[in-house]
């Protein structure tokens, strides 16, 4: 492979203008695409075998035209002090909203008058309208969410306090804000770390047109193939994050290769062939990850995933391709004024000592130059400085990290999922202080109501209801509303409890349980429930698929058994610890008023399965180009011990850089309104934070020092049937030294060709 990447780097660096041609042609391509293709509308939302999902599919066949699945709206009331709203100036304005919403948009499906439908409080205080609609609250236009806001400004004119919830005023979370944030970050990182504003440039330009083209193609396709207009959300954050990491670690490399004194073309064909190396690994694995969540069984993610994963496949033929021809474009800018004139003085001075010393001595100086050798009163990098601290300490280090990760997990042995509600807004919003207002009038179960849909006649109907009216957790059960035919029920359900709280996913399973398979449960919270009882079930067989094929895939890569398992067991520790600061910032409250979490909750059923996927990708990113150059090192004769600090001393500098990028990425989402983007956001952040700075920087080094040779190790039966893909680029370099055989010339003329 590394051979094929190398002439591919070099191919790209003398054919740059073709090259960039054809990139910038698909960029304008998929941008024409989906500018002129329909706008993408929310996907339809399915969890095929669940409950929930069985009652809707029997909701739609006997209640032809009923919505079920709609979006719904509560505009709740409430009257002055001294004031009830059964009076009768109040109750005009209730009727005149009711007359409003009904005649308001075509998008409408059924509104409730509260004096008829019991929507008035005991004490009279509190009313609420309940709003149906056709579609679900993605697909609602803003025509209509306009005249809902408008009829409740209408009513609020007239002295009723009123506010507006349900999932009608739900729209795609801006995240436009945090990506602003994160490329601002990455460039100041990134012009820190290159010490030149083109090196700086490059990742971040290739990023951003990778990002271009991967989105553009899925807005494009997303009518046809019922992308949905949220399946973009996951490419764009994914496709950000390692298209700059990619780009990062190939001019990183193309640098240190000119460093070792190799000319612009060859440089980049040698970068591109070992680093590039790392980058498709690196890739198949965030690849995997992605793809793994059709796992899940739930469409809606699946999409979202193959749809994330083709943007990174993008972002790895831009690292392999176009970084290559720009890197032909920025001639000797790509390296920082300051180390262009270090590099003067150094062959300035070079060219004296060689004036002075003869013949054999400008040999010597031109040897050193080409193979590296850093002058005697040069420095060690922070890189170098921190891998000889380990290789000194190595038990204490990974004692230091492992029970500092361990403690930091201790809160996920508490996690509880579910899916937020309106009570975890921000006090700030309506849709909150709606929330407070139906819970302090009717209890706040009224804001999560079950629907039971009974398949039976009258009889069982009857029968339902009262078994139910005799549960724990029940504060109503209203009428059944039968269907035409007969056959078909629905009932309401009111808990006792909030929406999200155990005790009504209690209730939720004593309904099921007791009732018999003819009676289903389903509705918003229900469907969360059920939501996330499947995310709970879909863990582990997606932890280990994940995880077995990553496990297989560094096998390959590194020619080892215990680095890959060293990797996922670290990646794991990682995982739960992060999981466990999640738990304790948004279910415990710890430091919840630093975070800007004001309601405390269950966490996101969505969040382990997410975190695994979008950091196992990212943690193997930086695991692959680091553990590579060890590897790469240790093959071309370097004892354990040598070959940890090279690992350091070239990658270190660069993981760090990317770290530092991504935290900074994924925490300017903390700052959102949207708790559900404020925990994925922290969670992202800190796995990160833990895994690049714990486990890669220390846990990781620790563990190969204590393992020495044995790290490397791998059965002889297992190496004749692992393919030998030459990740390292020994065979290449052999090649090039003109020790590949008798073929070895022919290859250097194919690769000049």
């Amino acid at each position: 492979m590394a051979t094929f990447l190398y002439r591919l780097g070099r191919f790209a660096f003398r054919r740059r203008h073709l090259v960039t041609l054809l990139w910038v042609s698909l960029l304008a391509l998929a941008g024409v695409g989906a500018a002129s293709a329909p706008a993408p509308t929310s996907s339809s939302f399915s969890m095929p075998g669940t409950e929930a999902q069985r009652a809707f599919d029997l909701l739609e066949e006997r209640f032809p035209g009923g919505s079920a699945d709609g979006a719904t709206a509560r505009v709740v009331f409430r009257a002055p002090d001294g004031q009830k709203m059964t009076d009768p100036a109040n109750r005009a304005r209730v009727e005149k909203a009711v007359a409003d919403l009904r005649s308001g948009s075509d998008e409408v499906a059924n509104v409730t008058d509260p004096y008829t439908a019991q929507a008035v409080s005991r004490d009279g205080s509190t009313a609420y309208i309940h709003v149906s609609y056709k579609v679900n609250g993605m697909e609602l236009t803003d025509a209509t969410r306009e005249a809902l806001t408008e009829t409740g400004e209408a009513a609020r004119d007239g002295g009723l306090t009123v506010e507006i919830g349900g999932d009608a005023l739900q729209t795609v979370p801006q995240t436009g804000t945090g990506e602003i944030i994160g490329v601002v970050v990455a460039g100041i990182v990134l012009v820190v770390t290159f010490g030149s504003l083109v090196a700086a440039g490059l990742p971040l330009l290739t990023a951003l047109i990778g990002v271009g083209i991967g989105v553009s193609s899925i807005t494009a396709l997303a009518s046809a193939l019922d992308l949905g207009s949220t399946t973009g959300t996951l490419a764009t954050m994914i496709g950000l994050a390692v298209g700059i990491d990619y780009a990062l670690f190939i001019v990183s490399r193309y640098r240190a290769e000119l460093a070792e004194g190799r000319e612009r073309e060859e440089a980049a064909g040698r970068a591109v062939g070992t680093a590039g190396s790392a980058v498709v690994f690196a890739g198949l694995t965030v690849v995997i990850a992605l793809v793994g969540l059709a796992v899940v069984d739930i469409p809606m993610l699946t999409k979202m995933g193959v749809a994330a994963a083709g943007t990174v496949a993008i972002a790895v033929l831009i690292a392999l391709t176009l970084i290559p021809a720009l890197l032909g474009y920025a001639g000797p800018r790509v390296i920082g004024r300051k180390a262009r004139k270090a590099a003067a003085e150094r062959t300035a001075a070079a060219d004296r000592a060689t004036e002075g010393a003869g013949a054999g001595s400008a040999a010597a100086v031109d040897l050193g130059k080409a193979g590296g050798h850093r002058p005697a009163d040069e420095r060690p990098n922070a890189g170098t400085r921190w891998a000889r601290f380990v290789l000194r300490r190595p038990v204490t280090v990974l004692l230091v990290g492992v029970i500092g990760l361990g403690a930091l997990a201790v809160p996920a042995a508490s996690l509880e999922m579910g899916l937020p509600d309106d009570g975890a807004q921000p006090t700030s919003t309506t849709q909150r202080r709606a929330y407070d207002l139906l819970s302090d009038g009717f209890g706040p179960g009224s804001n999560g109501p079950l629907m039971v849909v009974v398949d039976g006649d009258r009889e069982a109907v009857d029968e339902a209801a009262d078994r139910i009216k005799g549960l724990d957790g029940v504060a109503a059960v209203t009428p059944p509303t039968p269907n035409k035919a007969g056959d078909t029920a629905m009932i309401t359900v009111v808990p006792k409890d909030r929406p999200s709280s155990p005790e009504t996913e209690d209730l939720v399973h004593d309904i099921r349980e007791s009732t018999g398979d003819h009676v289903l449960v389903t509705g918003q919270t229900a469907m969360n429930i059920d939501f996330s009882q499947k995310m709970n079930d879909a863990l582990l067989p997606y932890l280990g698929l994940v995880v077995g094929l990553a496990f297989l895939l560094l096998m390959v890569v590194f020619r080892s058994v215990l680095v890959p398992l060293k990797a996922a067991l670290g990646f794991l520790l990682s995982v739960v610890a992060a999981l466990g600061a999640v738990v304790a910032v948004f279910q415990w409250g710890w430091l919840g008023s630093v975070f800007g979490v004001e309601q405390t909750g269950p966490i996101m059923s969505m969040m382990p399965i997410f975190m695994v996927g979008v950091v196992f990708g990212l943690a193997m990113d930086y695991e692959v180009f680091l553990v590579t150059r060890m590897r790469e090192a240790y093959v071309h004769g370097e004892r354990p011990g040598e070959a940890i600090v090279t690992g350091f001393r070239h990658g270190a500098r660069v993981v760090t850089a990317a770290a530092v990028i991504m935290i900074a990425v994924f925490a300017g989402f903390i700052g959102a309104s949207e708790q559900m983007v404020k925990m994925i956001g922290f969670g992202l952040a800190v796995a990160v934070l833990f895994d690049a700075f714990v486990v890669r920087m220390a846990v990781v080094p620790a563990v190969l020092a204590l393992l020495g040779h044995k790290a490397w190790w791998l059965p002889r039966w297992l190496d004749r049937v692992l393919p030998d893909v030459d990740v390292e680029g020994d065979k290449l370099r052999r090649q090039l030294a003109g020790d590949g055989g008798p073929d070895a010339d022919q290859d250097r003329e194919l690769v000049r060709a």
